[in-house]
C-alpha cells in the first residue's frame, strides 16, 4: 500500500475514532465561524436592505466600495487587524491579538461585505416587485428596508448560509491574527496547512475531509430550502388560483 492510500485509511481512521484532537480543531472552527457569521448578518442584512432602498448622494461610491471588499485579500484584511490590535495599534488595549475574538472579528469582517452585498441585491429586486406598493402606502424607506426583509426571509438563510460557508473555508485572516497556536487558536484551515508543511499528511487529510463535508452539507441544505420555497410557492399559486376560478 503506497504512502497515499496509508494517509488515507489513516484519514479515516482519524474520523472514525473521533480523535480529540481532530475533534477540537473541528469545534473551534465551527464556534469561531458561527459567531462571525452571526456578526456579520447583524451588521451586514440592515446595511444591504439600507443600501437596496435608500437614495442618497454618494450612494454609488459606496456601493463600488462595497463590490471592491469583496475581492479584498484575506492577508490584506488580516495584517489591517493584526496592526489595529497589536500592543502599538489603537485597539492594542483590548488583548485580542492571537485570540478567539479576533479570529472571530477577521471572518465577520470579511463575510460582512458578502452578507451586505447579497442582501442588498436580494432587496433591491423584491422592491422592484412590492416597492412601488409600498411607497403608495407612504412607507419610509427603513419601513420598506423591514418589510422587504421580512418578505425574504427565505433568501436570507441562503445567504446566512453562503456567509458561513465563506467563513468557515478562510485561512490567510485568522492565521495571521489567531497565531495558529495549538489548542487555542487552530482552526482547520490553518490546521491544514500547517500539518502538509509538516508532512503529516494523516491529519490535515482528515480536517480537509470534514471541511468539505460540511461545505458540502451547507450547499445541500441551501438547495433544499430553495427546492422547498418554489415548491410552496408553486403550491400557494395553485390554491389561490383554483379559489379564484369560477364555478
Amino acid at each position: 500500500m503506497n504512502t497515499v492510500s496509508e494517509s488515507f485509511a489513516t484519514a479515516f481512521a482519524l474520523i472514525m475514532s473521533a480523535d480529540p484532537v481532530l475533534l477540537s480543531i473541528v469545534w473551534r472552527s465551527l464556534a469561531v465561524s458561527a459567531c462571525a457569521c452571526l456578526l456579520a448578518c447583524g451588521v451586514g442584512m440592515w446595511a444591504g436592505a439600507w443600501l437596496a432602498v435608500a437614495r442618497f448622494r454618494g450612494r454609488g461610491l459606496l456601493l463600488v466600495m462595497l463590490n471592491t471588499s469583496l475581492a479584498m485579500p484575506s492577508v490584506v484584511v488580516g495584517l489591517a487587524l493584526y496592526l489595529l490590535l497589536s500592543h502599538s495599534g489603537p485597539l492594542g488595549f483590548l488583548g485580542w491579538l492571537f485570540s478567539f475574538k479576533a479570529m472571530v472579528l477577521a471572518q465577520a469582517v470579511l463575510v460582512c461585505p458578502v452578507i451586505t452585498a447579497l442582501v442588498r441585491q436580494t432587496i433591491a429586486d423584491a422592491d422592484k416587485h412590492h416597492g412601488e406598493q409600498l411607497r403608495s402606502l407612504r412607507a419610509r424607506a427603513w419601513l420598506r428596508g423591514l418589510l422587504l426583509l421580512w418578505d425574504e426571509r427565505f433568501a436570507l438563510v441562503t445567504i446566512v448560509i453562503a456567509g458561513f460557508g465563506r467563513a468557515i473555508s478562510e485561512v490567510g485572516a485568522v492565521m495571521v491574527v489567531g497565531g495558529n497556536i495549538e489548542g487555542y487558536t487552530r482552526v482547520m484551515t490553518t490546521a491544514i496547512a500547517l500539518e502538509t508543511s509538516k508532512g503529516d499528511l494523516p491529519l490535515a487529510l482528515a480536517l480537509g475531509i470534514v471541511l468539505l463535508s460540511v461545505v458540502l452539507l451547507l450547499n445541500f441544505a441551501a438547495a433544499a430550502l430553495k427546492r422547498w420555497r418554489e415548491r410552496r410557492d408553486a403550491g400557494l399559486s395553485g390554491l389561490f388560483g383554483q379559489a379564484g376560478t369560477p364555478a
